[in-house]
């Protein structure tokens, strides 16, 4: 069954894009490329720092102190990336809904596929499955996977280094 690809693997991209920002148009197209995003037209030097501006907006979206802020904000994102949606076969790989309109500038295929996608991992999973890393000293952005919609960390790194924190500092206080 081929599910609607504008949920998690958007959000996993636009992490990436926060994470490790490309530097270049090819560096664009390859992690595109490597999220199996079929690209249209070619990838130019404006559609990097596009891409830049929009992902410093999308962690607006993180950032939200709640739930409502967060819909608010992603409703603005959703109101100036999406279109009617439509049936494509585009890439001779089946048939799928697109959120946008035909021949756009990958920035703004970027725009429409993480905004619509975010949409649908917060109304699908919870409005609080988006955060920052809990851990001391770390601020990264992470989305909740998760069956138990518990994370607090962006990487089991940042858990485990949070977790021996807490348990040197009860060690350290039960046995002066």
């Amino acid at each position: 069954m081929h599910l609607n690809p504008y949920g998690e693997d958007a959000v996993r991209l636009a992490l990436s894009l926060v994470t490790d920002p490309p530097a270049t148009e090819e560096a664009l197209a390859a992690r595109c490329d490597a999220f199996d995003l079929v690209i249209e037209l070619p990838v130019t030097a404006d559609d990097v720092p596009a891409t830049a501006g929009f992902v410093a907006e999308w962690l607006g979206v993180i950032d939200a102190t709640s739930e409502a802020q967060r819909a608010a904000r992603l409703n603005d994102l959703l109101r100036s990336a999406s279109a009617y949606p439509r049936l494509t076969d585009h890439a001779g790989s089946g048939w799928h809904l697109h959120y946008r309109d035909p021949d756009q500038p990958l920035a703004a295929v970027l725009r429409t596929l993480i905004s619509v996608g975010t949409a649908l991992h917060l109304a699908g999973r919870g409005m609080h499955r988006l955060g920052r890393c809990a851990a001391e000293g770390c601020h990264r952005p992470y989305a909740d996977f998760s069956r138990t919609g518990r994370q607090a960390y962006c990487s089991p790194a940042c858990a485990n280094r949070a977790a021996v924190r807490r348990h040197r500092a009860r060690h350290a206080t039960s046995h002066p």
